[in-house]
């Protein structure tokens, strides 16, 4: 068995034809040459065939490797395509690598984290609200909690807010009526507030009946569960300052005996036993219109030093609080007021608190301890001032002392008040003293406010024996 080598082409391929025949017969081929136009090999056979059988043999094989040349072709078509395609694949390949090591670009983590969650939110839906980046579920209000949908919000603090949330923590309601405090025609909230207590409410209230508490002032809320007291004179008391309010001429006399040794503390001892009767403003005005001198400066008299006989009515028995929230029962006597030194008795407004109480019968006790002790024809301001001035010394020793906190008028509190309503109201008082300080100190009147002034500042430099002197000698303060 013999092995014919075949070179194809240009001679880079060889190929081999295994062939059969016999002894002695020889094939001679021509150097195959590639057609152009088909890329075929081109056979000349030298020598003829010895017989018939030699020929069919020679063209079938050469029938042979034609097929085998075609075949061949097609595979090396194929091969170049795959070729081409995994040079294309290797590129393709290697632009990926490139960009998988190149540098990623700097994120921008304001753009990139939740504002609220702080964490990175990708390629997630995401709102742009306030110069960051919320998840939607996270851009919430600041007030109630809840999702923020509207593309209208309010801002404050850093913190977002529904219109209406915002709206109810900032715009000012009113404290009385708990409503928005409405616009005035320029478009701007206008409000009334309490200097002390900074309790908001529509200018409105000052003139459409709302009562007003006559000893601290602040407006009665509309609820009906907090209604002011209405005394039988026209005054409204609020609940709080009913706690330790002062009823009747005789609840009064304890108050006025710690005055006295407060006096006496002083060394201005009070030597004359001057009557003390509790009376309402009625009688309080009448009285007042009946006492020939005097200084009364007050838009309201709450305290008088009388010098002149008269006959005063007093309030014998304490009222009765009906479920109307009103007095009831009330037990007034006719009083002889006979003169029978300077001073011929002292009244005060009845059922104002313990605190102001006592600080009115302050005042009007220096009143009396002045025309006893001979100063006359003084200037309203110096006598006010110096009255004002020891109202105020002795609220101060009520407020610092632990025992006139604690104090209050047993008669007025339900014996079956709670350890904690008790606290709760002895706080009040406290803070109640802390007003009727702030009023005596912020009074605007020339005579109380002014000359309260002056004369705690004598007070304080020089102290109350020479300012006392002082006033004696000259009739003015010390400066």
């Amino acid at each position: 068995m013999d092995w014919i080598k075949i070179l194809e082409g240009s001679g880079h391929k060889i190929s081999e034809v295994q062939y059969n025949g016999k002894d002695g017969d020889c094939i001679i081929w021509e150097e195959p040459s590639i057609s152009e136009q088909h890329g075929r090999m081109k056979f000349t056979l030298q020598d003829e065939p010895t017989d018939f059988d030699d020929q069919d043999i020679a063209v079938a094989i050469v029938r042979s490797l034609e097929d085998y040349e075609a075949e061949e072709d097609k595979k090396l078509k194929k091969l170049v395509d795959n070729e081409s395609q995994l040079e294309e694949d290797e590129q393709l390949a290697k632009a990926l690598q490139e960009s998988l090591n190149m540098e990623p670009p700097p994120r921008r983590e304001s753009n990139r984290i939740c504002a609220r969650c702080n964490l990175e939110i990708g390629h997630e839906r995401h709102l742009r609200r306030m110069g960051a980046v919320w998840h939607p579920e996270c851009f919430r209000c600041h007030a109630c909690g809840l999702r923020i949908f509207d593309l209208e919000f309010s801002v404050s603090g850093n913190r977002p807010y529904h219109e209406s949330c915002y709206k109810d923590q900032n715009h000012p309601r009113c404290n009385v009526c708990k409503n928005f405090i409405p616009s005035n025609a320029a478009g701007e909230t206008e409000y009334r507030a309490h200097p002390f207590w900074m309790q908001a409410y529509c200018p409105s209230h000052e003139h459409d009946g709302t009562p007003r508490c006559c000893s601290c002032e602040r407006t009665e809320v509309r609820d009906i569960s907090i209604r002011y007291l209405s005394l039988d004179d026209g005054r409204k008391l609020c609940l709080e300052c009913l706690g330790s309010a002062i009823m009747d001429t005789l609840e009064c006399q304890p108050l006025y005996l710690e005055i006295q040794e407060f006096y006496e503390g002083l060394n201005m001892k009070v030597e004359q036993q001057i009557p003390l009767l509790l009376v309402e403003r009625q009688a309080l005005n009448e009285a007042m219109e009946g006492e020939k001198s005097g200084h009364h400066l007050l838009p309201e008299t709450r305290g008088l030093c009388l010098s002149e006989e008269q006959t005063v009515s007093t309030i014998s028995r304490r009222p009765r609080i009906s479920t109307g929230y009103r007095i009831i029962n009330m037990m007034t006597e006719p009083c002889r007021l006979v003169r029978r030194c300077e001073v011929t008795a002292i009244l005060i407004l009845y059922g104002l608190p313990r605190l102001l109480t006592g600080t009115i019968l302050a005042h009007e006790m220096m009143h009396a301890w002045l025309k006893l002790k001979g100063y006359r024809n003084l200037s309203q301001d110096v006598e006010e001032g110096i009255c004002q001035v020891l109202a105020y010394m002795w609220l101060e020793s009520q407020i610092h002392s632990s025992s006139g906190n604690n104090v209050s008028s047993a008669s007025t509190s339900s014996s079956s008040s709670s350890t904690s309503e008790k606290g709760a109201r002895s706080q009040f008082e406290k803070k109640l003293g802390e007003f009727f300080k702030d009023q005596i100190e912020t009074d605007s009147s020339p005579a109380y406010g002014d000359g309260f002034r002056a004369g705690n500042q004598a007070v304080q430099k020089y102290g109350l024996k020479s300012t006392l002197d002082h006033i004696r000698l000259t009739g003015s303060f010390p400066y």
